[in-house]
């Protein structure tokens, strides 16, 4: 058993009041076995930005297509904008992924850089430095120095001691570019449900009306799924992330609307 697989029988016994399952995850014996075994599911550290890339992707392109829907416009309107809108955003929502988590990469390694020249040039202020912060926490002054005593045996355990108690940072160990495209991926992908009544109707005619009121369903549809499969980050209840994030799209959507509507004869 892994530690993501242990961690969520763990909520799960905790959410159900399952306390025959709560101690079988808190088994010392099955503890030692999950640290033994290789840790994957790395890809399970990028749903965050799957599930928020695409929320952002469906909420963004399908206000396009309220606007312009409201300002009555055509379905080629509609294409180019969304599409525009679809492929703009989502590149620039990646890149602001990539930049911000290449920078707190950064920003970590720095700091632990410093740390690290700290405690080999200042060991004595360093220690002092933990010392405070321990007898801050309550722990008693024999405790403080024995927790000193312990944390200070080696350089790298010293640094990256300092990084969490003195500075409360921990490394993210996620890749900014991975990071990027999962942002891009899923907001391209869940974007362009609100456009597909529109693709197909480069192919076949249909009725605009009917083409907003079926982007209106998928685009809902989409976003109620997207808003239940926050539950994997929140641990909400899905059914209320679900309205709750149809909600916030649907406002979205209708202020766009209303702007569409009117602004419809400016053009004219």
């Amino acid at each position: 058993m892994g530690i993501s697989k242990r961690l969520d029988e763990a909520r799960k016994a905790y959410r159900n009041g399952d306390q025959k399952a709560g101690a079988h995850a808190h088994d010392p014996k099955v503890i030692a076995q999950m640290t033994a075994e290789p840790h994957g599911g790395a890809g399970s550290q990028y749903i965050g930005e799957m599930v928020y890339g695409g929320l952002d992707g469906i909420v963004t392109t399908f206000a396009v297509v309220s606007g312009v829907a409201g300002a009555e416009l055509g379905a080629n309107i509609v294409l180019i904008l969304g599409l525009a809108n679809l492929f703009a955003d989502g590149f620039s929502m990646a890149t602001g992924a990539y930049l911000s988590a290449k920078s707190e990469k950064e920003y970590y390694d720095r700091e632990q850089t410093r740390e690290r020249w700290e405690v080999e040039h200042y060991p004595e202020g360093e220690a002092a430095e933990l010392y405070e912060l321990y007898v801050n926490r309550g722990y008693t002054e024999e405790d403080a120095r024995h927790l000193i005593e312990i944390q200070t045996r080696t350089v790298d355990r010293w640094v990256d001691t300092m990084m969490i108690d003195e500075l409360n940072m921990h490394r993210d160990e996620r890749n900014p570019l991975v990071n990027a495209l999962a942002t891009l991926g899923s907001f391209i992908v869940a974007g362009a449900v609100p456009l597909l009544v529109y693709l197909l109707g480069l192919i076949m005619p249909i009725a605009p009306q009917t083409s907003f009121f079926v982007s209106l369903g998928l685009s809902g549809l989409a976003l109620f799924g997207l808003g239940a499969a926050k539950v994997f980050i929140t641990e909400r209840n899905p059914i209320k992330g679900g309205l709750e994030m149809l909600f916030v799209g649907g406002l979205a959507a209708g202020v766009a609307y209303l702007v569409g509507a009117l602004l419809k004869g400016i053009g004219a």
